[in-house]
């Protein structure tokens, strides 16, 4: 009898720096523009992969330039979410935007398929899944929001600010955050220790 495919339920794993740094260099290697941009504003974003692939070109950018800073209304929420795009984010954005193709006002990453629409969810995750191949990993241990979970999750282990991650998700209640986190008990303790009154 053959059994279909394990399929992992729950949170995915986040990106290690290592992982993201081997994604990159893969990336840049095979000349994907369109996937770079992709990888490294879904990171730095920190937003849901339906937010990520419906971004407009005037959301992150002003006068030509990709701004440093955007804020973008989540579609789940309905709440905006502000988030930075870092330096290297902003680099590949600039060489994506050299061979994009599509409405000079439109989606930040267009369908090549759709005209007038922007990349599709299923397709995100795709592409995701065969970054995640590429480097040796377990595709099924990773997800769109081991993306948007990646920069935070490293941020609470660096810092233990868990009310910096909440703004950051864009979460109204600190439970949320805590759960997306998988903050336990004993992370909470080491936290508590660390501390000398």
């Amino acid at each position: 009898m053959n059994r279909p495919p394990q399929v992992i339920v729950g949170a995915k794993l986040p990106l290690r720096p290592m992982h993201v740094w081997a994604i990159r260099v893969r990336l840049q290697i095979e000349g994907r523009l369109r996937d770079l941009a992709l990888f490294d504003i879904a990171l730095d974003s920190k937003l849901r992969g339906c937010d990520v692939v419906a971004l407009r070109l005037a959301d992150i950018l002003v006068g030509g330039s990709v701004r440093r800073r955007a804020i973008v209304i989540q579609q789940k929420t309905g709440r905006p979410v502000q988030f930075e795009i870092a330096e290297q984010a902003r680099r590949s954005v600039v060489e994506w935007l050299k061979v994009r193709r599509g409405e000079a006002d439109g989606w930040l990453f267009p369908s090549r398929m759709a005209p007038g629409a922007h990349l599709s969810t299923r397709q995100y995750f795709r592409l995701l899944k065969g970054w995640i191949e590429r480097i040796g990993l377990e595709p099924a241990d990773y997800g769109t929001h081991s993306l948007r979970r990646t920069k935070v999750s490293l941020l609470y282990r660096k810092t233990g600010n868990l009310r910096a991650c909440q703004l950051l998700l864009g979460h109204t209640k600190l439970e949320s955050t805590i759960r997306y986190l998988g903050v336990e008990l004993d992370d909470a303790l080491e936290l508590s220790e660390a501390l000398e009154l």
